[in-house]
């Protein structure tokens, strides 16, 4: 059976016979490639986010080779690249305030270069989201290999998380219930091996994302870092693109509608990360699916939990690879997927799960028997979040899903560092702690800070959960009941920069309810005597970012970014 050959896109450089191919090839052949290289191969990218900055990707160099082995053995031409790598436990303000902006690098990247394909290298938290953002905005033939998650953390005979235990082990050192000997001992215990986060933080999120998007190989998720079985992935990883390219399998086949239901579904059986939300939504914007907040609400929410893993459950990333992985959770979730959505393997979810088998009912529950009956992200909205706001219910303590509270009121992160461990603050554990200015363009980046630590004396008092009100993000390894992304934020004049102390605040998860007990008339007042916050930083990409930034309740994305591009390139260079 006969197939036309269809016309590569590097084809546009090395191809060309004049001056502009003499240029294109001959200062690749400073590197030491041969010539045939450069005639009817595909072009693999290999984006690469290594960097000693970003610890969770610090293994890339070696998955690159991986990859590179395989993309060779399947007949194509491998050249690595790098872009900006997010680092989020290094990164200040906040890694998310650069996620755009490794978007962008990563788009131009791709499109301005003789690529038929790329292998996009993720890891850390916003490395994922950046690089599937980018590669989708020029939609050529793209495949995602996850980095992997670090080996369980060991402290004194117990599974300790990366993340979860972080925030444990702080409240305990405050509480007096830790040395800051043994808090020193905990780092190292801790993170002891390559890889990114091992429980269900946002990393681990963002694996299992792309996996439910379709946009990895199945099975890949969950494959610890240092096993050798993450090298196999890699190296399959390599073949595949370049039997992709073939078949033009692109990013805009795959990412449909039907694949971010999935995604949504998925994510709350494994009680994943809020961050989620804000991701995928930017995600399907440059793609031009229909996606909104309510979505999240509306297909999640009464979606089962079905894994035990921290910081909703018992165990960690490594157990749930050797439970079986994330084919597992699709497999038991089939009745509420599109199984037939077409994957990077030209496969659908169907068959790549037709023999998965869980090997730990522990670690992944059955459907018929979940670990919570309906566990998903809940969407709140009322005076004080007229665009909405989320909550994780598996995360939260139940008896607070319903509460009404006085507001203690911090006005930006400075003001809470400064006051929170005050013994004069006027706080007991029936109130409701806001915080403002933290939210896309206030902080600016929208950084990890909702979860706010309890105060010291309600840390005495034995206290671990109180009601937490803000328009900035928290960490998906943390826990606690946490309302989170506030739109439109208070930098902007939304109801929350007008909550006083004292202001009672009214949650209602199960009525998706989130009220100011505050009149209009008085509100409109407060709102005449506000003015817009100084910005902090006001030049450069930040100036950018903040002129331009979305609010989160569309994915924090850039204005201009929205929608794609497209491969083409209009003009030559010389």
């Amino acid at each position: 059976m006969s197939e036309t050959k269809k016309k590569l896109r590097s084809e546009e450089w090395f191809g060309k016979t004049d001056k502009m191919g003499f240029i294109y090839r001959s200062w690749m052949k400073n590197q030491g490639f041969p010539e045939d290289m450069f005639h009817g191969k595909p072009v693999i990218g290999i984006c690469n986010t290594w960097s000693e900055l970003t610890p969770c990707n610090s293994h890339f160099r070696i998955l690159a080779e991986s990859i590179r082995h395989g993309i060779y053995e399947a007949g194509g031409f491998p050249l690595e690249f790098p872009v900006m790598s997010l680092g989020e436990t290094l990164m200040k303000p906040t890694a998310m305030l650069y996620r755009n902006l490794a978007s962008m690098d990563v788009e131009e990247s791709i499109r301005a270069n003789p690529l038929d394909g790329v292998v996009l290298m993720t890891g850390c938290d916003k490395t994922t989201p950046s690089l599937l953002m980018g590669a989708a905005s020029v939609d050529i033939p793209s495949i995602v290999l996850p980095g992997g998650p670090m080996l369980n953390g060991k402290f004194r005979g117990q599974d300790i998380g990366s993340g979860t235990h972080v925030w444990k082990f702080t409240d305990e050192l405050k509480a007096g219930q830790m040395t800051p000997k043994d808090y020193l001992q905990a780092e190292s215990c801790m993170s002891r091996s390559n890889g990114h986060c091992m429980t269900m933080g946002t990393a681990s999120t963002m694996a299992c994302m792309v996996e439910s998007l379709g946009m990895t190989l199945p099975g890949g998720a969950a494959i610890p870092a240092v096993d050798s079985r993450r090298k196999v992935l890699a190296h399959m990883v390599g073949r595949r693109i370049v039997e992709m390219v073939k078949a033009d399998i692109r990013p805009s086949a795959i990412l449909t509608r039907q694949a971010f239901e999935n995604a949504i579904k998925v994510n709350a059986a494994i009680g994943g990360s809020t961050n989620f939300i804000i991701h995928l939504l930017a995600i399907a914007g440059r793609v031009g699916v229909e996606l909104n907040l309510d979505d999240f609400d509306k297909l999640g929410s009464q979606i089962p939990l079905l894994l035990n893993l921290m910081p909703s459950g018992k165990y960690l990333m490594e157990d749930f690879y050797y439970s079986g992985g994330l084919p597992v959770i699709i497999n038991q979730l089939k009745e509420h997927l599109h199984m037939d959505a077409l994957t990077v393997n030209g496969r659908t979810h169907a068959q790549n799960t037709e023999d998965a088998c869980c090997y730990n009912s522990e670690v992944i529950y059955n459907i018929n028997k979940p670990l919570q009956e309906a566990a998903g992200i809940a969407v709140v909205k009322g005076n004080l979040a007229e665009n909405g706001a989320v909550i994780k219910p598996s995360a939260a303590t139940p008896a607070l899903m319903k509460h009404r509270g006085r507001a203690v009121v911090f006005e930006n992160i400075e003001d809470y560092h400064a006051r929170v461990d005050d013994p004069k603050l006027d706080i007991d554990e029936t109130c409701v702690m806001v915080l403002k200015n933290v939210g896309p363009k206030g902080y600016p980046g929208m950084p990890e800070v909702g979860n706010m630590t309890l105060p010291q004396k309600l840390l005495n008092k034995g206290i671990t959960d109180m009601v937490r009100i803000s328009d900035g993000r928290m960490s998906g390894t943390a826990y606690g009941t946490v309302i989170l992304h506030v739109s439109p934020e208070s930098a902007i004049g939304g109801n929350l920069a007008f909550v006083q102390n004292g202001d009672m605040i009214e949650l209602d998860v199960k009525n998706r309810r989130l009220h100011l007990d505050v009149s209009d008339e008085e509100l409109l007042k407060r709102r005449r005597g506000w003015r817009t916050p100084d910005p902090i930083m006001d030049r450069g990409y930040v100036s950018l970012y903040v002129q331009h930034v979305q609010q989160s309740h569309l994915g924090a994305d850039m204005d201009f970014l929205v929608g794609n591009s497209g491969s083409d390139v209009p003009r030559d260079s010389h």
